[in-house]
């Protein structure tokens, strides 16, 4: 259900035409990762999870500086600098991980965020604001994926791992927030143009009404 290749391919062209001509520091670094396809800045969020030597759930700017650079992004340290100052709102000389993520995730319409949110809503069936194993029962069917066919994984297994895409890199423990699934669609939606197309992918992959 990620992104198509397609896609992905189109917004990686996409995003590195618009990156040349591209001034504001966070547009740039969202820029850098859309280059690198629908996941791109969950893969900068993961890169950050090994960063944060000290579990803490923020990062200073050592911290901050050394991720960008694993990552692979290009970035002058004066641009890193200010970019570090706009994520730290309060001033404390550390950003939160997750409102970093936030910032950073493509600006998305209503139209598209509603239906992603009732998607995650058909998905959490126990309605408590988490998808988890036992949501995912009844609802997803593990039976088709090869490596339960193959015998290789059971269909738990399959429920983990299918969640574990939506999952912040941060922390993944089997259940996915509103915020993660928001995080994930937002990749993808950066892909696709029109608010039309994205809904009816949407609908068609998780049979919306």
């Amino acid at each position: 259900m990620a992104g198509t290749a397609r896609h992905d391919r189109e917004m990686s062209i996409n995003a590195k035409k618009q990156l040349s001509q591209c001034s504001d520091p966070i547009e740039k670094l969202r820029l850098q990762c859309l280059a690198r396809g629908s996941s791109g800045i969950k893969g900068l969020g993961r890169t950050f999870k090994i960063m944060d030597d000290d579990n803490n759930r923020s990062l200073d700017f050592k911290e901050f500086l050394k991720g960008l650079n694993d990552y692979g992004v290009m970035i002058e340290k004066e641009d890193a600098m200010e970019l570090f100052r706009k994520f730290d709102r309060d001033g404390s000389g550390t950003i939160d991980f997750d409102e970093f993520l936030i910032t950073l995730r493509p600006p998305m319409s209503n139209t598209r965020k509603e239906v992603i949110m009732q998607a995650f809503r058909k998905l959490d069936k126990t309605g408590d604001g988490v998808i988890t194993i036992e949501d995912l029962r009844g609802v997803y069917n593990a039976k088709y994926h090869p490596k339960y066919q193959n015998g290789e994984w059971t269909e738990d297994q399959v429920f983990r791992t299918f969640l574990d895409s939506f999952d912040s890199p941060y922390d993944k423990d089997g259940k996915v927030t509103k915020e993660e699934f928001l995080n994930y669609y937002a990749g993808v939606s950066a892909s696709i143009d029109t608010d039309v197309y994205f809904v009816i992918m949407m609908k068609n992959a998780w049979k919306l009404n």
